[in-house]
């Protein structure tokens, strides 16, 4: 009897015999200097934002549909996709003269839809998730025949994405001491990592996800795929609910460890990326980049080797808003503290003294009573060391200070809506909610509300994604609590109870 052949040599394989270059380009592997020197390590980063479709999404969809029989070729191809691989998908179908439909979010924005269209791709669009897309092309896919090109649970996916590795063997052929992967479903962790353990076998394989997209940590810590009740949607490109069956395999067999790094990190790591080269990246794209920073934090490395996938450039200008404004967080460059002052002379002047010479970023002040006030202020700092020194100042003068830097409900909503709580409103609820970008979704909500609360607050923000962030304030008796989070489950959009949140308390 003939033993079997390791699943890694069959991995290793077809990542030396994948059919990329036909469309793809070898990507460079550049020093990035001023990082460098920074973090006291040679920094490196695999600029996939280089490829055709600006993502290396691809590779893996080119070589998989390349590897297609005459008869399937003749079926056509469908694959559910809001972007990256949907552009991946269309570009390769189209080189290799073969139809190809792309199931697409009715939220999708527009210019990724165009850019699908242009390259003679059906566009269909519907429902309002990934996941109705997903479900909706599988449909049309036993309807019509089609071959379904998944985004990354396919071995020949997989392992067109691990060119990337083989490429960046070639470029340095020394041992990189540790590489930073993103990961959304897998596909490009899992085949990087098998030819990587393979070649360089003292190189630290490290995944890089969101703290609110975390489907492949939470499942290796679970020891089994698990499913996220949501995921967050600022880096849309890896927003999974659930990694693949093979990827998931793969990537607890080969990747050392995962990285999780938050919306403030990304942000901070895109202006990174933009001060080494003038180029931009999608939030996906700097989650490399982000959990490269975080672990020479964590660890203290110095005189290493690191690399970093940038996975991706499909940024919508109108998403920079947000990204500026959250940067300097992320870069522990700028505190946000609610601050409550005595209403006496000279205690506004006390408080000024003690922020010094600093520069402001923002500063609102609210009279709550006539014994106190509230200020919400945004003060530029040096660091995360400084941001601690002030706080401490603070207090220390006698004064209740409360530190924003992780409060989401104060960074997206009340630093635009510092004015105070109305005597008006009574029984108020406060929640955090994530409406879907397409006609119809506000009146859907108060539709469903049928005039049974007054809302009592709204504020919307648009920052040019699938989803708007909105505040709103619900006047709710105590006696319809439960008929309020039955309406709640059926309207089904994403949603986190503020209620107790101490900024809202302060300033609301």
């Amino acid at each position: 009897m003939v033993a079997s052949r390791p699943m890694s040599d069959l991995y290793l394989e077809a990542i030396e015999q994948a059919r990329v270059y036909d469309v793809a380009i070898e990507t460079p592997l550049e020093l990035a200097p001023k990082l460098s020197s920074r973090l006291h390590n040679e920094v490196l980063f695999k600029r996939e934002d280089m490829q055709p479709v600006f993502s290396f999404k691809i590779r893996g969809a080119y070589n998989k549909i390349a590897n297609l029989s005459s008869e399937e070729r003749e079926c056509g191809v469908i694959c559910a996709s809001a972007g990256n691989h949907a552009q991946g998908v269309a570009l390769s179908s189209h080189r290799l003269g073969i139809k190809a439909t792309i199931v697409m979010p009715r939220t999708t924005p527009d210019i990724k839809v165009k850019a699908v269209a242009r390259m003679g791709a059906e566009v269909v669009l519907f429902g309002d998730s990934y996941s109705d897309a997903s479900d909706h092309a599988y449909r049309l896919c036993k309807e019509s025949g089609k071959v379904f090109i998944h985004p990354y649970d396919d071995p020949l996916v997989i392992a067109g994405q691990g060119t990337i590795a083989e490429e960046m063997m070639r470029q340095y052929p020394g041992d990189l001491d540790a590489v930073f992967i993103p990961i959304g479903g897998g596909g490009l962790a899992a085949g990087m990592a098998v030819y990587l353990k393979t070649h360089s076998p003292n190189t630290k394989i490290i995944g890089v996800e969101p703290f609110d997209s975390a489907a492949m940590y939470d499942s290796i810590k679970a020891g089994e795929r698990v499913t996220l009740k949501q995921v967050g949607i600022f880096a849309d490109g890896v927003a999974v609910k659930q990694v693949g069956e093979i990827t998931f395999d793969l990537v607890r067999q080969y990747v050392d460890e995962i990285i999780l790094v938050d919306t403030d990190e990304i942000c901070a790591a895109i202006k990174d990326i933009y001060e080494e080269n003038r180029s931009i990246v999608e939030p996906a794209g700097a989650l490399g980049v982000a959990a490269l920073k975080k672990y020479v934090r964590n660890t203290g490395a110095r005189g290493q080797l690191l690399t970093a996938i940038n996975s991706g450039a499909n940024m919508n200008f109108d998403r920079m808003r947000h990204v500026a404004e959250r940067t300097e967080m992320g870069e522990g460059r700028e505190a946000l503290f609610a601050v409550t002052i005595p209403e006496t002379p000279g205690s506004f002047l006390n408080f000024c003294r003690i922020i010094g010479d600093r520069n402001i970023t923002e500063f609102n002040y609210r009279l709550s009573s006539r014994e106190e006030a509230h200020v919400f202020a945004g003060i530029s700092v040096a660091n995360n060391e400084e941001v601690d020194k002030l706080e401490k100042a603070m207090i220390d003068a006698g004064l209740p200070t409360l530190n924003l830097q992780d409060n989401e409900l104060a960074k997206l909503h009340i630093r635009h809506l510092v004015g105070g709580r109305s005597p008006l409103v009574k029984n108020e609820v406060l929640y955090r909610f994530e409406f879907p970008e397409r006609p119809g979704a506000l009146l859907e909500f108060l539709t469903r509300a049928a005039g049974r609360w007054n809302i009592s607050l709204f504020h919307y923000r648009n920052h040019a994604a699938a989803y708007g962030r909105v505040l709103a304030g619900i006047e709710v008796p105590p006696a319809e609590r439960s008929a309020f989070e039955a309406y709640l489950e059926e309207l089904g959009y994403p949603c986190v109870n503020e209620s107790d949140n101490p900024a809202y308390k302060l300033f609301l």
